[in-house]
């Protein structure tokens, strides 16, 4: 049974206090009453599901030897750091050799983790101060942003698992938005980071009206109904005009955003529970909203940073596991220690394998959101291989503090436009930022030169390939 009904990328399902947003149906790919050639045809559906960008950054870098690939090309060996993501190996890119040199001091002495993090995706030196004249660089991001945010309800999300400061002395002298930001708008204003999942899930999905929408809260809350049930007769109406295997996918989608929902509630129910007991010591409670589980807390946000991706309410993210610096312990692995001390590990064995613990943990939680992405079909491939999701740090070896050999890793097809399968090694001191002038071209928001950048990063793809 074939779809009865045309419909716009941009059509939503409305309710009282709500405007949900639909994933990429069959409907709403190209169609023809005259046959056309395979390529055309390919060629139509690619450019009705645009690529995404996604940034994940990790604090305090890695464990280079657990980390790191020995061979090149398409036969290397996942370390063990990286075994997560053997399902998805086939589209994972390793790119060995990239540099954030305004990360390192260049005259400006200690300050290593606040320049890392400011600097990851701005390859702009941070000016050193604690002060209200923070200035660094606008990020990757928000350049993409600027160029293809127009055609999206967001032009960007912003999210994270550590709140942090936006003013103070964080780091040797460097203001605390250094090190709690990665994306950066305008040399001088941050992005900050979301990091309550209710309140970046009612973003998802608003009312234009804040009267109704707040009162479909309440609503909500009162009869504790679902955002589901708001748009069900909407929902009704569409599902008898849609195809079955475009139901079926309306159907795993309402799915996926009703889990979130009550993953939501729960995890504000047990904040509640644990503000009410005496038993718990204040450290230890979370504010409300915020899962207990670190995990959770992490593959909750990037579920609904799934959702947002699926549904085209935005192409470009950034992701913050924890603030650069993060001294966050790790008891559930057997890590009591904090994460900054331990990356100071001074070549102790046992400090060293817990610090592969804690990289271990967060690769599962990457892992956990691509492999989501790769789960979505899209057109005539998935959410994943028409995205470009990047995953790394600022620093190579924690207790080093350098800044090359950085651990990057890239995900997903860039819509056809990446090569993945591969580990890729590039010559000492090659600016990471020539990356992202590249992931940029893919976004179809080309620039000539961004922060440190020389050029454009080779063997991504066929150096043909036209995108």
């Amino acid at each position: 049974m074939s779809s009865t009904t045309k419909l716009s990328r941009r059509a939503v399902l409305r309710g009282v206090g709500t405007a949900m947003a639909l994933p990429c149906l069959d409907a709403m790919l190209p169609r023809s009453l005259f046959p056309r050639a395979a390529s055309v045809m390919a060629e139509e559906v690619r450019s009705a599901t645009p690529v995404r960008m996604a940034f994940f950054y990790v604090p305090n870098g890695v464990t280079v030897a657990k980390w790191t690939p020995t061979t090149e090309g398409a036969e290397f060996v996942l370390p063990p750091s990286l075994a997560p993501l053997a399902p998805v190996k086939q589209d994972l890119l390793v790119l060995s050799g990239l540099t954030a040199d305004k990360a390192r001091d260049n005259g400006d002495g200690a300050g290593d983790h606040a320049r890392a993090s400011s600097a990851f995706l701005t390859g702009v030196q941070p000016r050193k101060t604690h002060g209200a004249d923070i200035r660094v660089g606008v990020s990757v991001d928000q350049v993409a942003a600027a160029q293809v945010g127009q055609s999206t309800r967001f032009a960007s999300l912003e999210l994270g698992c550590d709140r942090g400061p936006q003013a103070g002395n964080c780091d040797s002298g460097y203001s605390c938005a250094y090190s709690a930001n990665i994306s950066w708008k305008t040399p001088s204003t941050p992005m900050s980071k979301e990091i309550d999942p209710r309140l970046v899930f009612e973003r998802l999905f608003p009312n234009h009206s804040r009267v109704e929408a707040t009162e479909s809260r309440v609503r909500r809350d009162r009869l504790r109904k679902s955002v589901l049930d708001l748009v069900g007769g909407d929902a009704s109406r569409l599902r008898h005009r849609l195809g079955a295997n475009d139901q079926r996918k309306l159907d795993e989608y309402f799915s996926a955003v009703r889990e979130i929902e009550l993953r939501i509630d729960r995890s504000e129910r047990d904040s509640r529970e644990d503000l009410a007991s005496l038993a718990k010591p204040a450290h230890l409670i979370c504010p409300e909203g915020i899962p207990r589980d670190y995990g959770e807390h992490i593959r909750l946000l990037c579920d609904i940073l799934a959702v947002a991706f699926q549904t085209g309410l935005t192409r470009v993210a950034t992701y913050m596991l924890a603030n650069e610096g993060s001294n966050r312990s790790y008891p559930h692995l057997g890590v009591p220690d904090g994460h900054h001390d331990l990356s100071h590990h001074g070549n102790d064995a046992e400090k060293q394998e817990k610090i592969a613990k804690i990289n271990l943990f967060h690769m599962e939680q990457f892992a956990y959101f691509v492999q989501k992405l790769n789960s979505l079909k899209e057109g005539d491939g998935t959410v994943l291989s028409n995205s470009m999701i990047l995953y790394g740090s600022g620093i190579g070896d924690g207790n080093a503090h350098n800044h090359d050999e950085l651990p990057i890793l890239l995900l997903g097809r860039g819509g056809g436009t990446l090569e993945p399968g591969r580990h890729v090694r590039y010559s000492r001191n090659t600016p990471l930022n020539n990356l992202y002038v590249s992931m940029l071209d893919r976004m179809a928001s080309s620039v000539d030169r961004l922060g440190d950048s020389t050029g454009r990063l080779p063997r991504l793809a066929s150096e043909t390939r036209a995108f």
